[in-house]
């Protein structure tokens, strides 16, 4: 059997065991893996449209299996959380010549801040060659965090001054997101690391969270961050941010390990096992409370250094789609 006619077997399989209608009046709407932070979210989305299971067509497949069938025509709508750009999307506008982004509205946009730790983005119109214009959705953050028994004020304000400052030497695609503009994002109900804060006021931002206690720092020229699997994003870029850090802060070394992301990385730097560490702002904020993974088992000493690049919720579509925004679906 072709990849197509796999593709277009499991998504009937899929939808037959959601118990969705198949008599073609309804959305057919890719949601993303079963239990997945994708799927999560896309109800999220929906559900702050007033949008209920039984008004749509639930597809959960994977995000690059479920545009195969956006570009076959059964599926209307995709969601994804991805870097920017994402090579799946412009894959599928080479393959369709059609592609449209969906925009979320003011009012969806302030009811989901209000509800959860996602927050509002904007992709702007050159993220893709097809948007004609800005498009508003929401991310959460990817986020580097320092142990505040390890890193000093001089050595915080050291990471964040390179990082920011040599960007330019970071090949990755996502290290276009470290810039002053969005150094802040995710760092809401997060502690600030002192000297990372000293950088950026020093920039002429206004900080306003709260500032990190640090601990009685020995002095050390040996680091270890912790990034995330090699086939993923973390991975990649942290070794290129560590080589960054290695090529302007003398007198110190830093190591990358692979690691399983976030949880593993802020455990490591509660346990005194790593220094820095790559998470999304939603656990490290659990972590820092004490909540979900971390009940009862709260990371104390771990500060916020600056964001590093944004995990966009993304909702693609065609311009053949019967569905042409949110509110079609609920009228349908």
């Amino acid at each position: 059997m072709n990849k197509k006619l796999l593709v277009a077997a499991t998504l009937t399989l899929s939808t037959a065991l959601s118990g969705c209608d198949m008599g073609g009046s309804k959305a057919n709407i890719a949601i993303g893996p079963a239990a997945s932070t994708t799927q999560k979210v896309s109800r999220m989305v929906l559900g702050a449209y007033g949008i209920e299971d039984a008004d749509y067509n639930a597809y959960q497949e994977r995000f690059g299996d479920a545009l195969d069938g956006v570009q076959d025509g059964n599926i209307d709508i995709s969601m994804g959380i991805m870097g920017l750009p994402a090579g799946s999307i412009e894959s599928l506008q080479a393959a369709s010549g059609d592609v449209r982004m969906l925009s979320l509205s003011d009012e969806v946009v302030e009811q989901i801040e209000s509800t959860s730790d996602y927050r509002r983005f904007i992709i702007g119109k050159d993220s893709y060659k097809f948007l004609e214009q800005d498009v508003q959705t929401i991310a959460a953050f990817a986020v580097l965090m320092g142990n505040t028994n390890t890193i000093s004020e001089e050595m915080g304000y050291q990471l964040a001054k390179v990082m920011y400052d040599n960007a330019d030497q970071i090949t990755h695609s996502q290290a276009k997101f470290l810039t002053l503009e969005h150094a802040l994002n995710g760092g809401d109900a997060l502690k600030i690391h002192p000297g990372a804060k000293r950088f950026y006021e020093e920039k002429g931002l206004t900080v306003t969270l709260p500032v990190a206690e640090l601990g009685d720092i020995t002095a050390k020229d040996e680091f270890i961050l912790g990034t995330g699997s090699q086939g993923g994003t973390y991975y990649p870029l942290g070794g290129e941010i560590a080589t960054t850090w290695n090529n302007n802060i003398p007198g110190a070394n830093f190591t990358n390990v692979e690691t399983s992301a976030s949880i593993e990385n802020l455990v490591s730097i509660r346990d005194g096992k790593m220094d820095l560490g790559m998470s999304v702002h939603v656990p490290a904020r659990n972590a820092l409370e004490g909540k979900a993974e971390f009940a009862g088992a709260a990371v104390d000493n771990a500060a916020f250094i600056g964001q590093i690049y944004p995990e966009v919720v993304q909702i693609v579509s065609r311009e053949g789609s019967k569905v042409s925004s949110f509110d079609s679906i609920k009228a349908k």
